[in-house]
């Protein structure tokens, strides 16, 4: 199975934001659409990731002044990303190895989706749902 798999079910829309926009107008963007991060981009060029973890870092350590601060002041630089044919098993090696909730992802250098680790958790448990349905109706036709 490929993240292009969790891509065609959950669909491709990606929320973008400028690094000069403000860390209240992120948190704006999170709640209205029901994400756990954006994508901040210059001119279509991916520059990191803006995510809940992020802001509420930025409020407990420089109070309710965060929320003017610009997200380029505590967004995450050099963002792991991935491609639409990578496997899902490497995908979940490279969030738990890079410690990242999120992965944009890229065809030919085009953000065409992104991932995050309850996307890959929720994709895994079906399939095992499913293996666990067929070899419970195998077992059962053998007896």
């Amino acid at each position: 199975m490929t993240i292009e798999t969790i891509l065609k079910r959950k669909g491709s829309d990606v929320t973008t934001i400028a690094p000069d926009a403000s860390i209240k107008r992120a948190a704006d963007w999170l709640r209205a659409k029901n994400i756990g991060a954006l994508v901040v981009t210059s001119e279509n060029t991916i520059l990191g990731l803006i995510s809940e973890r992020e802001i509420v870092h930025a409020f407990s350590r420089f109070g309710e002044a965060a929320g003017s601060m610009p997200v380029k002041e505590i967004m995450q630089y050099g963002v792991t990303t991935v491609s639409p044919d990578e496997s899902i098993n490497r995908v979940m090696s490279l969030m738990t190895h890079h410690r990242v909730r999120h992965m944009p992802v890229l065809r030919g250098g085009k953000l065409v989706g992104i991932v995050s680790i309850g996307d890959v958790v929720k994709h895994r448990l079906e399939d095992l749902e499913l293996e666990t349905n067929v070899l419970r109706d195998a077992y059962n036709a053998a007896r």
